[in-house]
Formats: structure tokens, C-alpha cells, sequence
């Protein structure tokens, strides 16, 4: 299984809005969809993410979870992507078919490698900037902060830009050694937009054959 470079975090002020957003970002061309529901219950996620399968299914675009592995699992969806305070990775994997990816996310160099010992499939690393789609945000990363841990890791696992991330830092972040991003604002501001980071990225076949799964 590949990962591809460019996730998009669903965004909207209401699960249905979250869903229209989906189904725009796969119309755009997305090729990864993470949905990201919070303060909602898990009967409600479960529905929505029943409803964003379908949606997803019908463009061949790929479905994560966030947090939610039963729900994942319950929908099969592709994968589930786990925060700092969520279900341990390792622990994860058992309740998981075995074609399902794990994510996780990192904020330092100690983060990306305890996430590395479980073998997750990918780590989210940010945030890149300042964010408005999270409270409580830790430390702003940049340019030199990604420089400095993926030059220690070394690491053949798919590292992802998040937090705050637009069309304009693309190029620079690509320079310091990340290889993807997962981008929410940017992305719902202007569905077009995934058309021109795909470009960035380089995400055409060929290419992602180098981050294929060990």
C-alpha cells in the first residue's frame, strides 16, 4: 500500500457541512481523506462516517478515521490516524484488519521516534505554523524544526507537514525532507487548490512508488 502526499483533513461547522466537504475535495481530486470529527458522539461519528465511506468509495479516494479505530474498523475504512492522547498504535494494529494504516502524530524528535517503534504506517508532524483548527496548539515547528528532525530520523516512513500549511510553503517544507502534507484550511478554502499541491507534491504514480509500505 502507498500513502499518498496530500491528505486532506475535513473541516466544517457541522457534521453535514463536513460531508459536503468531503464530497468537494474528492470531486477536486483528493486522493486521502481524513475525517475529522470532535465533540460529537460516537453513534453520531459512526453515521457520518458511514455516509463519507460512500462518498469516498464512489471516487476510489481513500478513508482515515481520526481517533475513532472501532469506527474505522466497523466502516472499513482505509485506516485511522491517532492524536498524541489517543489509543496506543501498537495496540491499535490487533483490533485492525491488516490492510488498514495507522497514523500518528508528532510534535518533536522523541514523538516521531516512539511513533516509529510502534510502526505506524506515516506521522503527521506540526504544527508547520500557527493553526485555527486546534486549541492547546504545542510548540510552532517551521522550516528549521522540520530540517532538524528529519535530517536525525532518517527514516523511510512517510513524514506529513501539518498545521497551517499553504500552497505558498509547499516548495520550502519539501526542501527540509518531509515528503507529504495533510491540509485542512487551505484546502476548504479553496477546493481548486488541491489541483496546484498535487502539482507541488509531485504526486503522480511514479513518484509515490519510493514510499511504498516495508
Amino acid at each position: 500500500m502507498i500513502i499518498p502526499k496530500l491528505h486532506y483533513i475535513s473541516q466544517g461547522d457541522s457534521p453535514k457541512q463536513h460531508l459536503e466537504n468531503i464530497q468537494k475535495a474528492c470531486t477536486s481530486g483528493i486522493e486521502l481523506v481524513q475525517l475529522r470529527l470532535k465533540n460529537i458522539s460516537e453513534k453520531k461519528i459512526l453515521k457520518i462516517a458511514t455516509e463519507a465511506r460512500e462518498i469516498t468509495a464512489h471516487f476510489q479516494t481513500r478513508l482515515i478515521i481520526n481517533d475513532h479505530f472501532k469506527i474505522a474498523k466497523a466502516i472499513k475504512a482505509d485506516g485511522v490516524h491517532l492524536g498524541q492522547s489517543d489509543a496506543c498504535p501498537t495496540e491499535t494494529r490487533k483490533h485492525l484488519y491488516t490492510w488498514q494504516m495507522i497514523g500518528g502524530t508528532a510534535n518533536t524528535l522523541q514523538d516521531c521516534e516512539t511513533l516509529l517503534t510502534k510502526e505506524v504506517d506515516y506521522i503527521s508532524l506540526g504544527p508547520f505554523t500557527t493553526s485555527t483548527t486546534k486549541d492547546n496548539l504545542p510548540e510552532v515547528l517551521g522550516l528549521k524544526g522540520y530540517t532538524a528532525i528529519t535530517d536525525i530520523l532518517k527514516t523511510e516512513t512517510p513524514i506529513l507537514g501539518v498545521g497551517g500549511i499553504t500552497i505558498e510553503d509547499v516548495t520550502a517544507i519539501l526542501g527540509t525532507g518531509i515528503t507529504g502534507l495533510a491540509v485542512s484550511e487551505a484546502i476548504t478554502r479553496n477546493f481548486d487548490s488541491i489541483k496546484t499541491f498535487n502539482q507541488l507534491l509531485n504526486a503522480s504514480s511514479s513518484e509515490e512508488q519510493r514510499y511504498t509500505f516495508k
